[in-house]
């Protein structure tokens, strides 16, 4: 039996479901739905809060505000209930009814940006947003999950030895990528163990995240319309990029089998099937992450109108083959994934980032 006395003491670290049965492929999916944040963010959620405790720069009076597109925004809200701060999350219009309904539940403040800044997209907005609110009172404390450290180190603490003491023959590793927390924390872990695992990064089309060309994104979750500070592209072996029509069918392919998983799972599981379906196989241990459940995606992705709106009839039909593209890397930076690109020109806030 256990007992808590704060709803971030509780979160499931062993739960995996196979998914071979569903889609023909060997792949255990890593569920980090199963807390009271209802994502993976409450990890990186839990390390950030606790890092800026520690620095002394957030105090009984600071206002916790963070730019989220719904899940750390939800984690944040929980924490900040729990510890007894005040929390903005600055939004957009992509946020599902359902997040912004919960992160005011727990007593949240949700700010809606609705414009679009010239090159930098709803993110761009949002970011301009956190900082007008900064500049106005100094007890706003803004954590900067896109350049935070503490961040990825949430992830090199749990979600990778987590991984590790359950396969420890793990051969590919599938993450998906937004902030690319996740992503670095797992990817330098795993640099040093005692075996070589293959990173594959999981992304939609549409984001800048890995360059390329900037598109229509509405599932939110994963990807960027910047390039990720956090990201160090020489622990990346593979980019798989997903269309947001396949990342539906996924997410509609896993509940029709009794699995309700929410967009970013979905876009994971799509990119990871892929994968799996170009290379060969046989034996290997595959894990993907998945970073969410499925309900507070009722109303777009399991919604036959919305999806019909956005993505026509398609998505809609039965499963087809997945037509993912993947980018190789040898893991020295040699390559497409590898080389250096030239940075965003937002400006983020000053964060030591030390291994």
């Amino acid at each position: 039996m256990s007992v808590i006395t704060v709803p971030q003491a509780f979160d499931e670290e062993e739960l995996y479901v196979d998914i071979e049965r569903i889609f023909g492929q060997a792949l255990l999916l890593k569920c980090e739905g199963f807390n009271f944040a209802g994502s993976i963010k409450l990890k990186a959620a839990a390390e950030m809060v606790a890092a800026a405790e520690r620095d002394g720069s957030l105090t009984a009076d600071s206002v916790l505000v963070e730019s989220s597109s719904g899940n750390l925004g939800v984690a944040l809200s929980m924490i900040a209930a729990s510890k007894g701060y005040r929390f903005v999350c600055v939004t957009d219009s992509r946020c599902n009814l359902a997040t912004r309904l919960m992160m005011e539940a727990l007593g949240g403040e949700v700010h809606v940006v609705a414009g679009r800044e010239a090159g930098g997209g709803l993110l761009g907005a949002r970011l301009d947003h956190v900082r007008r609110l900064c500049a106005r009172d100094d007890r706003y404390v803004w954590l900067c999950q896109y350049s935070n450290p503490a961040n990825w180190r949430a992830h090199f603490r749990t979600t990778a030895p987590e991984i590790a003491r359950s396969f420890p023959r793990l051969d590919v590793l599938f993450v998906g990528a937004g902030t690319t927390g996740t992503l670095m924390g797992c990817a330098r872990y795993f640099r040093n163990w005692h075996r070589p695992v293959r990173m594959v990064a999981v992304d939609t089309v549409g984001s800048v995240a890995f360059g390329g060309d900037p598109g229509r994104r509405m599932i939110p979750g994963l990807g960027m319309s910047m390039r990720p500070p956090l990201l160090d592209e020489s622990y990346v072996d593979e980019v798989v990029r997903v269309e947001e029509a396949d990342t539906i069918r996924a997410c509609r392919r896993l509940a029709r089998s009794g699995f309700l998983f929410g967009g970013s799972t979905g876009t994971v599981v799509s990119g990871a099937i892929g994968w799996l379906e170009r290379h060969g196989t046989h034996g290997l241990t595959s894990v993907a992450i998945a970073p969410d459940l499925g309900e507070r995606y009722l109303d777009t992705v399991y919604q036959d109108n919305w999806v019909q709106d956005l993505y026509g009839d398609d998505p809609l039909d039965a499963p087809r083959p997945h037509p993912q593209t993947a980018r190789r890397s040898h893991g020295d930076g040699s390559d497409a994934v590898g080389r250096e690109r030239a940075r965003s020109a937002t400006s983020w806030p000053s964060m030591d980032s030390p291994l």
